[in-house]
């Protein structure tokens, strides 16, 4: 089933620097750079978009070619792109450097446009509108606080469902006002602590917290969930190939939202998250630009296999 998705949140710039040789502290290590666009909650539009959906996106840009690369990447992948443009800013990126197998040695994360985003901006009658026209409202934590908390109201006053992901255990208590009007939170294991604390029961302790669903991940170990009254966990089998982890998580979310939409349980949702996330960390960059249903289709077939 095709959902109409109004998204918030991030769309930048991710520049991934890969290492030759494991990382050495402290010195210089010899390596090269890729540019890709990027955005926790971009990615997951561009991945709705391919598979069927019809998905906009409203988010912070700057006045530069940075910003130019983005909403050619939205184009390319069929996103409705409704940009706040701040000339004299620039647009919004994220560095990280890579260990030669593609897991994350550290990153930096030049966010500050994304601070202008201020609550008013979600109650103009042209928001509004693109509200009414949405089946569905997703976010990620790089908007401020307030902002996503009037995105968490505006769930609340429609009756439209929310999905959030995360993004990192320092933005994701941005989230921490509006749990009670998440229908679903995409979260690594360090993210649901920062929320749940090292609570031993953690889907208890985010159930208690009020959040409608929760998808754990955690690393190679088992991906624990709950929507509503269902419950599930699945144990990913080990990845054939590892080219990117940039973008898993989104690619989770994406693959689980879009079999929810079909109608499918929870336990048939995380494997179509878990088959578009390993789609995904097999190419370079955040997204698999050649990405189509049938192609998720024949992973998730293969996953069973």
């Amino acid at each position: 089933m095709m959902a109409r998705i109004l998204a918030i949140g991030g769309a930048h710039i991710d520049r991934t620097g890969r290492l030759d040789a494991p990382h050495r502290p402290g010195a210089s290590n010899p390596g090269a750079w890729e540019t890709h666009v990027g955005g926790g909650v971009f990615n997951a539009c561009r991945n709705l978009a391919r598979l069927g959906h019809e998905v906009t996106l409203v988010s912070a840009r700057g006045g530069d070619a940075i910003g130019e690369m983005v909403a050619e990447a939205a184009c390319s992948a069929g996103i409705d792109d409704r940009p706040m443009t701040f000339l004299d800013r620039a647009t919004a990126s994220y560095t990280a450097i890579l260990e030669p197998d593609g897991n994350l040695v550290t990153a930096v994360a030049d966010m500050s446009i994304y601070d202008r985003i201020a609550p008013r901006r979600l109650l103009t009658a042209r928001f509004r509108d693109l509200v009414r026209q949405a089946d569905l409202l997703l976010c990620d934590a790089n908007f401020p606080a307030p902002t996503l908390e009037t995105f968490g109201l505006i769930a609340r006053k429609t009756g439209l469902p929310l999905a959030a992901i995360a993004i990192s255990p320092a933005k994701v208590v941005k989230l921490s006002g509006l749990l009670e009007d998440l229908s679903v939170l995409f979260m690594n294991a360090a993210e649901a602590d920062t929320l749940a604390g090292s609570h031993p029961h953690r889907i208890e302790a985010l159930r208690d917290l009020g959040l409608g669903g929760a998808i754990v991940t955690s690393g190679p170990e088992a991906i624990t969930a709950y929507l509503g009254e269902e419950q599930a966990a699945h144990m990913p089998p080990p990845l054939p190939a590892l080219s990117d982890v940039t973008g898993a998580g989104d690619a989770l979310a994406s693959g689980v939202l879009h079999a929810r939409f079909s109608g499918h349980d929870l336990a048939t949702c995380l494997e179509a998250g878990i088959a578009l996330a390993r789609l995904t960390v097999a190419v370079p960059g955040p997204v698999r630009d050649e990405l189509t249903p049938s192609l998720l289709d024949r992973a998730i077939a293969e996953l069973r296999a």
